[in-house]
């Protein structure tokens, strides 16, 4: 059986879509194909969905079964073979909990980054000292201190995503309560650095900074946090994350993920303008 693992790359989602695609050009079922390799049904499907890794002989087999062009199942090999390659993250594995290895995985391959925040600024802008200050401040249980600063390790490097030379569209709609609440522990020069970077952040071509004020009342992201990823591969459907206190979702069907696309450009229209903001944050960073 095909080895299974915490938390697939999106290597393998993609590979595992099209490993679908190609069956059912071929008019087999699951069953049919489950013959092939003298697996249970449930092995394929578990192939197609990503979630056990891409095993390279039973690969094979398939590939020739579905009377794939000998050009395009080498290329195929070649990429499940790149697919099923640990991803940077792994290397946080003591601390980092499967189910959010999938959304480093995502976030990596996204061209575009939505994401609403009610409570804190998003990781991927916080600074290192406000990143763990929010990571004590969230622990559950005994944690011990070398476990946050991986934590916070993991969140830094996360970052480079947006300095690297195809990096992707980041849009953010953070509440005003980001800017006036502080962590525990967090003084005015901590806060200063983090709207400073905010500012830095802001002024990026692929970054466009919002904040929801208090001033224009209700609005329909209020639920909860939440983030959107668009991809260019067409594999990939568009994906919606929300988080829970142990654990989060991961929607991918298109009437969840239209109806968050809705609230999210309502929220849009809604918030202050990225120019707007600009001078927002440029505000909070001088009453400090």
């Amino acid at each position: 059986m095909s080895e299974p693992r915490s938390a697939p790359t999106v290597g393998q989602v993609v590979l595992g879509k099209r490993l679908q695609d190609l069956r059912e050009r071929a008019g087999l079922k699951r069953e049919e194909a489950a013959k092939v390799l003298h697996v249970a049904p449930a092995t394929i499907r578990r192939m197609e969905t990503a979630e056990v890794a891409l095993k390279i002989p039973y690969v094979q087999l398939l590939l020739r079964e579905y009377a794939v062009d000998p050009d395009e199942a080498e290329s195929f090999i070649r990429l499940a073979e790149d697919a099923n390659k640990p991803g940077w993250w792994q290397r946080f594995h003591d601390v980092l909990p499967g189910w959010f290895s999938m959304y480093v995985s995502l976030e990596g391959a996204a061209g575009l980054i939505r994401a609403y925040e009610p409570h804190f600024v998003p990781g991927l802008l916080q600074t290192e000292d406000y990143a763990r200050a929010v990571l004590r401040a969230g622990a559950v249980g005994e944690v011990r201190p070398d476990d946050i600063e991986r934590h916070v390790a993991l969140r830094m490097e996360r970052q480079s995503l947006l300095t690297r030379t195809d990096p992707p569209r980041f849009w953010v709609i953070m509440d005003e309560t980001v800017l006036r609440r502080r962590p525990p522990g967090a003084g005015p020069a901590l806060m200063r650095a983090q709207l400073d970077r905010l500012v830095e952040a802001a002024e990026l071509p692929h970054v466009t900074l919002q904040v929801a004020e208090f001033a224009t009342g209700h609005h329909p992201g209020t639920y909860g946090p939440f983030v959107l990823f668009r991809f260019a591969m067409p594999e990939l459907p568009d994906m919606v994350y929300s988080e829970y206190l142990t654990g989060a979702v991961y929607l991918d069907a298109r009437p969840e993920v239209a109806s968050h696309l809705e609230v999210m450009d309502r929220m849009a229209a809604q918030a202050a303008t990225a120019q707007r903001t600009k001078e927002i944050l440029r505000a909070f960073r001088k009453e400090l």
